[in-house]
Order: C-alpha cells, then sequence, then structure tokens
C-alpha cells in the first residue's frame, strides 16, 4: 500500500459528493478490502438471533454498510467507463468477481430472507411495504428457498450460464474481427468519403493496397447502404449474417454459437423449473410489468397486425423504385438497405449535416432546462463539485429555492470513454435509518457528442438532442422522485419494461416545432432553424416505420416463443421461420443464421424480455399523447399536464406497480393508439 493509510482513501470519505479529482486506481482494493469487510460483518450482525426482525433495525444494520459498498463500487464502475487507464482496469477487474460474489450470496441467503418474512407489514408504510414485497420476490428468483442438492444446484447453473455468456460474446466478436475483405477503387464506389478514408488507412495500417471492409457497424453499415456493387454488398451481407455460425466460411465455423445457445436455454429451462415454474419466460416476467408470456405474445402479435399493412406498403414503395430508377428488378436481401437510402434520398433531399449546423450544443442545453423548468415547476443552475475532467459540469434542480438533486453532466467523446449515452446514479434519495436526515439524489448523465472545432461550441446532430433528452428524462425520475425510502426511490424497483417510459417520452419534445425552434441558431449566422427544413426533417422521421417495427417484433417473439414454447434440445431455426413466416414482410435467404449473433438474448439481459423495447414505446407515447391533448393556445405543453406527470410517475419511482402510477396519470390503461400514430400508422 506504500504506507497509505485508509483514513486519507478518498474513495472512503462519504461525507458529501465523491472526491473524483483524487481518486486512483492504488485506492481501489484497499477501500474495497475494507467496504467489503464491513459488508460480512453487517450480514452476519444482521441475521444473528439477537437483531430485532424490525425494517429499520435490519435498514440500519445491513443497509447502511451495504448503500457505501454500493456508493464506493459505483464510483469505480462509473471512472473505469469514462476515464478508463490501464491500471484502472486492472483494479476494477480484480475487484469485480468479489464484488459480484458477495451480492450474489446475500441474495439467496436463507437467513437474511427469513428474517425479512418476519417483519409483520402491518408496522410498515407503503413504500417499505413494497420494498419488502420486491426484497422477498427477489430472494425466491435468487434461490433463497432451494434446499440442499437443489441449491447446489441452482448455483452452478448460474455459474454455468455466466460463463456460457461469455463465451457466446467472445464467439461473436472473434467471428466479427476474423472477417475482413480488401475492395478495390472500383468496388468502394459510393462509400462516403469519411468511410473510404478510415478503409483506406485500415488497409495501409496492415500493409495492404485497397480498402479494407470488415464487419463491423461503422465499416458494414455504410457498405449496405451506399456501395453501387452489388457483389460487393453480398459477399459482406453473407458473412454478416452467418457470423458465429455452422454457415461461415472456412474454419470460422470453430465459432459456431448454436451448440452454446442450445447449453443456454437447457440451463435456464431447468432453472425456471427448479424454482417451481414451467418455463424460463414465466421466471423473467415475474419482476416486470407484463403479467404473463401470453400477454406479452399477444400485444406482439396485435402491434404486428397493426404494423404489417405499413411495412408492406413500404416493401412495395422499394419494389417500385428499385425497379423504375435503379433497373433492379428482383431485389435480394444485399440490396434493401441501398434502395431504402436511394429512396429516402430522392423522397425527402435533406441532409443531416445541413441540420446540424443550426443546433449548438450550449444552446440546447439551455432549450432543454427551460422546457424542463416551464413543465416540472423547478429551477436549474450550477453548482461545484470534483469532477473527473475539465469538460464536466454540475448542477442542482431546485423547487422554492429547496435543494431536489443534482447532476454531472458529462457530454464529449475522448480516449478513455466508454462509446453510447447512459444515466447512472452516484446515490439515491433515502431518509437514512444511521442520521435520521434525507439524502437528495445525484446523477449522472454521459454523452458522446462530437468537440467543437476552430473554437466555435460543439455542434449536435438532431439524433443527438433526441439522446440528450432521453439521458435526462431517466435523470428527471431519479431526482424528481419524492419517495424516502432507497430501494423504491427514483428509478429503484421499477419494473425493467417500464422504466424506459420518462425517457422515451422526453424524446417527443424533440420533434415539437414549438420546443425545437427556440434551441437552434446557426453557427454562422445566428439564424433560427427555416420551417422548411424542419418539415423536411419531420417528413423523413417515420420513414419505413412500419418495416422497423415488424422486425422488431420477429426478434421479440421470437425471443418470447424461444423461452416459452421451445424444447432446448431442436433446432431453433424451424421457430424462427415460422415466426418471419407470420410477421415478416421481407424474407431473409436460406443460409442466414442471425439467432447465432443474438447478444441481447444470450449475453445482454434480454431473454424473454427483448419485447421491452415496444412495450415502453407504448407507454410513453401514450403518455405523452396526454399533453398533446392539452396543448396551449401558443401550441405549448400544458403545466397543468406536468404537474400531474410529474406526481404520478416521476415522484411515484418505484414505490408503486408502474401499472397503477400509468392509471393514476392517464385515467385509464395504456392504448397501442399513439404510438401507432406517432409512427405514422394510424
Amino acid at each position: 500500500m506504500g504506507g497509505m493509510s485508509l483514513a486519507n482513501n478518498p474513495l472512503l470519505d462519504f461525507s458529501d459528493l465523491p472526491l473524483f479529482d483524487q481518486i486512483r486506481p492504488e485506492h481501489v482494493a484497499p477501500a474495497i478490502d475494507q467496504l467489503l469487510a464491513d459488508a460480512e460483518a453487517a450480514l452476519e450482525a444482521a441475521v444473528r438471533p439477537d437483531t430485532p426482525a424490525d425494517w429499520a433495525a435490519l435498514s440500519r444494520a445491513l443497509d447502511v454498510p451495504g448503500e457505501r459498498l454500493g456508493r464506493a463500487w459505483s464510483v469505480v464502475s462509473h471512472l473505469n467507463a469514462v476515464m478508463d487507464t490501464p491500471a484502472l482496469r486492472a483494479a476494477y477487474n480484480a475487484a469485480l468477481p468479489r464484488v459480484t460474489e458477495f451480492w450474489t450470496r446475500v441474495g439467496s441467503d436463507e437467513r437474511l430472507y427469513a428474517r425479512y418474512k418476519a417483519i409483520d407489514p402491518a408496522g410498515l408504510n407503503d413504500e417499505q411495504r413494497r420494498a419488502r414485497g420486491n426484497a422477498l420476490r427477489d430472494f425466491v428468483l435468487g434461490g433463497a428457498e432451494l434446499q440442499g442438492a437443489a441449491k447446489a444446484r441452482y448455483a452452478e447453473i448460474q455459474e454455468r450460464l455466466a460463463e456460457l455468456s461469455q463465451k457466446f460474446s467472445e464467439n461473436t466478436l472473434d467471428a466479427t474481427d476474423a472477417w475482413a475483405h480488401c475492395a478495390s477503387e472500383a468496388e468502394v464506389d459510393g462509400l462516403p468519403p469519411d468511410v473510404k478514408t478510415a478503409a483506406r488507412a485500415a488497409a495501409e495500417a496492415d500493409g495492404q493496397p485497397g480498402y479494407k471492409l470488415t464487419l463491423k457497424l461503422p465499416s458494414y453499415l455504410p457498405v449496405m447502404q451506399f456501395a453501387h456493387d452489388r457483389g460487393l454488398r453480398e459477399r459482406l451481407y453473407r458473412a454478416y449474417v452467418t457470423r458465429a455460425s455452422d454457415q461461415a466460411d472456412g474454419d470460422a465455423t470453430r465459432f459456431d454459437n448454436a451448440p452454446l445457445i442450445r447449453d443456454i436455454l437447457a440451463l435456464r429451462l431447468e432453472e425456471a423449473q427448479l424454482l417451481g415454474y414451467a418455463n424460463y419466460a414465466e421466471v423473467s416476467l415475474v419482476p416486470k410489468m407484463a403479467e404473463s408470456p401470453r400477454q406479452v405474445i399477444d400485444f406482439l402479435r396485435q402491434l404486428a397486425a397493426k404494423a404489417r399493412p405499413y411495412a408492406e406498403r413500404d416493401v412495395a414503395d422499394l419494389r417500385a423504385f428499385a425497379d423504375e430508377q435503379l433497373g433492379l428488378a428482383d431485389p435480394q436481401s444485399w440490396d434493401w438497405p441501398y434502395v431504402g437510402e436511394k429512396l429516402k434520398e430522392a423522397r425527402y433531399a435533406f441532409s443531416e449535416q445541413e441540420v446540424k449546423q443550426y443546433l449548438q450544443a450550449p444552446k440546447v442545453l439551455q432549450g432543454l432546462f427551460k422546457i424542463v423548468e416551464t413543465l416540472f415547476e423547478v429551477a436549474i443552475r450550477r453548482d461545484a463539485a470534483p469532477v473527473w475532467h475539465p469538460t464536466v459540469e454540475f448542477y442542482r434542480i431546485e423547487r422554492a429555492g429547496q435543494l431536489l438533486g443534482q447532476f454531472y453532466l458529462d457530454p464529449g467523446a475522448r480516449a478513455g470513454k466508454r462509446g453510447g449515452a447512459w444515466m447512472d446514479d452516484v446515490r439515491a434519495r433515502w431518509l437514512r435509518p444511521d442520521s435520521g436526515q434525507l439524502q437528495t439524489p445525484v446523477a449522472q448523465l454521459v454523452c458522446n457528442f462530437g468537440e467543437g472545432v476552430d473554437g466555435k461550441p460543439p455542434l449536435l446532430t438532431h439524433d443527438d438532442v433526441i439522446t440528450l433528452f432521453h439521458e435526462f428524462g431517466h435523470g428527471l425520475h431519479h431526482m424528481l422522485t419524492q419517495v424516502n425510502e432507497r430501494d423504491v426511490s427514483g428509478i429503484s424497483g421499477v419494473e425493467w419494461d417500464a422504466v424506459e417510459l420518462p425517457s422515451q417520452f422526453m424524446e417527443n419534445f424533440c420533434w415539437e416545432w414549438e420546443v425545437l425552434r427556440h434551441m437552434t441558431a446557426h453557427v454562422d449566422t445566428g439564424e433560427p432553424l427555416p420551417r422548411a427544413l424542419f418539415d423536411k426533417m419531420l417528413a423523413a422521421k417515420n420513414y419505413q416505420a412500419g418495416m422497423q417495427t415488424v422486425r422488431q417484433i420477429e426478434f421479440a417473439l421470437f425471443d418470447m416463443l424461444l423461452h416459452t414454447a421451445h424444447e432446448p434440445s431442436q433446432d431453433f431455426q424451424p421457430l424462427l421461420d415460422a415466426v418471419r413466416r407470420e410477421v415478416a414482410v421481407l424474407q431473409p435467404p436460406p443460409f442466414a443464421r442471425t439467432t447465432q449473433s443474438f447478444s441481447h438474448i444470450f449475453a445482454g439481459g434480454y431473454a424473454a424480455g427483448y419485447y421491452s423495447y415496444k412495450w415502453a414505446e407504448v407507454l410513453s407515447a401514450d403518455a405523452y399523447a396526454a399533453f398533446e391533448e392539452s396543448v396551449t393556445p401558443e401550441g405549448l405543453p400544458s403545466v397543468e399536464t406536468g404537474r400531474k406527470y410529474r406526481r404520478e410517475i416521476l415522484e411515484a419511482g418505484g414505490s408503486r406497480p408502474a401499472m397503477e402510477s400509468f392509471k393514476a396519470f392517464r385515467g385509464r390503461e395504456p392504448s397501442l393508439e399513439a404510438l401507432l400514430r406517432h409512427q405514422g400508422m394510424a
């Protein structure tokens, strides 16, 4: 430890906000050692016969040290994601299995489970009752009720499933990385200049002539959309849809994921049966909003029936355009993205690059804050805190001078920062059982926007703006909560298939002229976005919405049927073929093996849950419809509706079932109509 005492380890300072500017990789191991030891001792103390089966006593004994471990670990995970260095990655990977093992063990501890069961619910408030109910459910799903051999087998299954999904990921990645094609100048005709430059540089790095094309999306997608050479598109398509399968070229069949899929499905079924369920989909839905696999399957089929006529019209449009304008009489799977791109250009004639000149990051942020302040009756102000990078900003949200929550904003892309965008919590709102003080929530909003050039502010694409609004929606759910019980405050305890409601909800504002126009100013002239350009964006918004919807339904329905009716030892390809016959409007060629790289459900937490993307979209579209119905004469969203949405959805957090919150806001159950209308399918 080089003489460093635990007393001055910044990871162990919980007096206020994390000391992000002082934490170093060498602080991780000693802090996690200390916090795990404290949490371990706390677990033993909590299950001692003389600790009363009392909510407050258990919370003081167990949740206080547990929350410290969770907070410190979330700081380490966050830094690993936004300021990655070899030393930090090593410290993170060394601690990860120990932290994971501890929480898995707590979740299946039958002594602790017995203690929660013994608490008298009559002595609890509504929030505590909900938190206790969730805890009991999670103990059961964590195997706490299993005895002897069954319990040992459950633990074995968890370990083996973790190994298999890791191997599935590695095979998919290795199969993707193993394939490349060096293309000639003639073959890459039509590719955007930046894609060509990158492909040329990749070939040079390998000491090769020509252009190196790969199956990674920044290379693969532009080839499918823009390359004029049909043979090249076919070559890449075939390689892409046979990744990690027995249909791959040459020795790449060694990455075949089919045997792993069979093992994963068999183990999931065995786990479900150990826990007393008929199939894995039933287990997956226990903590979700949807009530049964049948309800989900019916929902997907109902949505498919509505979307399919629009999808068929999309395909008819593409066929006519391909035949008349491109001389393609019989387009194949590798032609559709190319035809789609050409039709879009012909029909809408505008470029994302043109729109971007009007969207300066500081002005967009100002516009976002303004709409949030108006709708939710809050004030957002700059604040000060230690940060991990000089470009990170820190803000506070207040109402009537009272602090509600705070957030960090880390907008820019940089080396050592993971791609994508996300919201994470630093700490949750909690009436602390140790001090009796109310802890206010703190969030992190992370994006990966481009930097400004030539002394100008950073410019955002319209997609970037949507991303910013989406993550801010998650942030509001976390920060505006009025719940005092940590496990159900903010986003905690909110069902997986409902958690995207507030984020997708905020995206709608990016398509409102009265909202968007105030956020725009051309970077050179200061002129606002022209209405004609906005109208083109709006017209293109639902381009191919029907086709995209049935594609998502194909994935979701296959996932659900795979985890209900399918016998794991049987080949899964016939099931996929049957689903496609039922819902798809374009049939892929017989050699396609897309299941073998379907990482979401075999390595990503969406098993028997892929439907939740569409499910939450229905909720958010219907919630937003309430604002459309109550718009002011000036075309602005109603503050009354904002207040109701804030109280019933945002402030309630996870303190009651999502369906109850939705009904309290909307006055009824959700309906498909708003989603279909928003996507031009009404």
